[in-house]
């Protein structure tokens, strides 16, 4: 299996994607390309010690880079040899078996969706983020689309329960709509629309709908799929994130306040290791782009190698796992019945 990076996406580029794809390339057995300037590429790998690449790592040469102040919406238009638009046709062209970057979300959901494409009948992609919560959760979308109708709610609630099933390994994963409550009343038209179609969507057995989930809830574990339009889900993974940040941040002024709590630091040192590792968006590496026609994992702006290495491994779930597939085969009920309003684009 193939995976290309882009090398010039991130704070950190491209250092930080080419120690990434040299541990795929060593721990996974996977076949990397390095998509991006050639020359700072290599700049970084004799700073390692090396003059070519290694066996299983390739560099694809561009010459133009996609910033983060470029207009997300033209910037892959404008630069057609930038790392991001050329390592999108390679995988496009069968060439790649998915796609990684850090480089800017808008820039990279604009390009995916008009070089790669969505998959046919899919009305809006969506970023589909595993949360560091207990046992984990797909939040789908978180940011993609601020303004959804049901219908793209209803797409997303089987994208993220495809997800669920093939990346988390859950078989029969719990989906719950994001809401200010769990009465079925509750929420603008947007959630008590979406309901109805999700309850049908249950009843009918293509998805385990378990009604409206509030966000506390939600982090508790209470669902496997948060369903939910992309305004909403960027505040609650933002949230989240804030949250985790603060908590860790008094656990360690609480464990440095004295000698007694230093030594009740040692004493708990295991768990707290597992707790930070939850919480470590590195553990992740990215986040899925839902409804692309090809496998694409947005990792995050700050990822550092190992970072880089998880999102790659991530890639290659996702490509192996069917999940395009699974969206392909299942449009028939992903759509709104005749009579709803909303026809296709």
């Amino acid at each position: 299996m193939k995976i290309i990076v882009d090398a010039m996406g991130g704070d950190n580029a491209p250092r930080s994607n080419v120690e990434g794809a040299l541990e795929a390339v060593r721990e996974l057995g996977l076949e990397v390309a390095l998509v991006g300037r050639g020359d700072e590429i290599l700049a970084v790998l004799r700073e390692m010690g090396m003059n070519e690449p290694p066996p299983g790592l390739e560099i694809v040469h561009t010459a133009e880079v996609v910033e983060m102040e470029d207009n997300p919406a033209t910037a892959f238009k404008e630069k057609k040899d930038s790392s991001l638009t050329v390592g999108l046709t390679l995988v496009k062209e069968g060439k790649g078996d998915a796609f990684v970057s850090a480089g800017s979300t808008g820039a990279l959901l604009s390009a995916a969706t008009l070089i790669t494409k969505r998959i046919r009948g899919i009305r809006r992609a969506a970023l589909a983020p595993k949360l560091p919560i207990p046992g984990g959760a797909i939040l789908i979308d978180a940011g993609a689309t601020a303004e959804c109708t049901p219908e793209y709610l209803l797409q997303f609630a089987f994208m993220g329960s495809y997800y669920a099933e093939h990346i988390l390994g859950k078989p029969e994963p719990r989906v719950g709509l994001l809401n200010i409550g769990a009465e079925e009343s509750k929420g603008t038209d947007l959630q008590r629309e979406s309901y109805a179609l999700l309850k049908a969507a249950d009843k009918e057995g293509r998805i385990h709908f378990v009604g409206n989930i509030e966000a506390r809830e939600a982090v508790l574990g209470g669902v496997d799929v948060i369903v939910c339009d992309g305004y909403s889900g960027n505040i609650f993974l933002k949230t989240l994130e804030g949250t985790a940040l603060l908590m860790a941040g008094e656990m360690k002024k609480m464990f440095k306040k004295n000698p007694v709590s230093k030594v009740a630091a040692v004493l708990v040192s295991g768990g707290l290791r597992d707790i930070k590792k939850m919480l470590d968006s590195r553990e992740i590496g990215g986040t899925a782009l839902l409804g692309i026609s090809r496998p694409v994992i947005k990792a995050h702006g700050s990822s550092d190698g190992y970072a880089i290495k998880n999102a790659i491994a991530q890639a290659q779930k996702f490509a192996a796992s069917g999940i395009v597939e699974n969206i392909a085969e299942n449009m028939e009920y992903m759509r709104l019945k005749p009579g709803k309003g909303e026809g296709e684009e």
